[in-house]
């Protein structure tokens, strides 16, 4: 089992604050590692691995899995995180990631993932507990150089805004 416990969902869950129409979304399920060993609370880092697979999962669900990436010798590679702790998550909380690509240039993206808490209350709205941008570029495997996005990639993620590549 996936020791991070992160599995897509098949029914988006609308959120406010989110501009995607067709956002990609994750159930998270907390595991005890995740948490600090003095208090009920989320190691930082665990939110860093949840965007890094939700990022993942969601370029799989676009048909660039990590196997089509290598055949065609790329990998996306995280320049910059930007995260931003908006509110405390515990082991009890039912966790979403909801993540986007919002703009696809040359050899990079911007990415905004956020990870919600759900309640069992549904007179309440999920909680923002975190939301991360992340810079990603593509990068050659044999140079390990930026490349350029392919077209297909670049159409296949959906960004919010027209992709921005080159065309050979």
């Amino acid at each position: 089992m996936d020791k991070l416990c992160i599995k897509p969902i098949q029914d988006t869950i609308p959120l406010d604050g989110v501009p995607h129409n067709a956002p990609f979304q994750c159930a998270i399920t907390v595991q005890e590692h995740q948490t600090s060993k003095e208090v009920n609370h989320i190691n930082n880092i665990e939110y860093l691995r949840w965007v890094d697979k939700g990022s993942q999962l969601h370029c799989d669900a676009c048909g660039w899995t990590r196997d089509t990436l290598l055949l065609n010798n790329v990998m996306w590679f995280v320049a910059r995180h930007e995260i931003d702790y908006r509110a405390e998550a515990t082991s009890k909380d039912t966790l979403l990631l909801t993540t986007w690509v919002d703009d696809i240039r040359r050899v990079k993206s911007w990415r905004t993932t956020q990870i919600h808490t759900l309640n069992t209350d549904a007179t309440k709205k999920p909680r923002l507990i975190c939301q991360c941008k992340t810079l990603w570029v593509l990068v050659d495997l044999e140079t390990r150089r930026p490349t350029s996005v392919p077209t297909e990639m670049g159409t296949a993620l959906q960004p919010l805004q027209q992709p921005r590549l080159v065309h050979p």
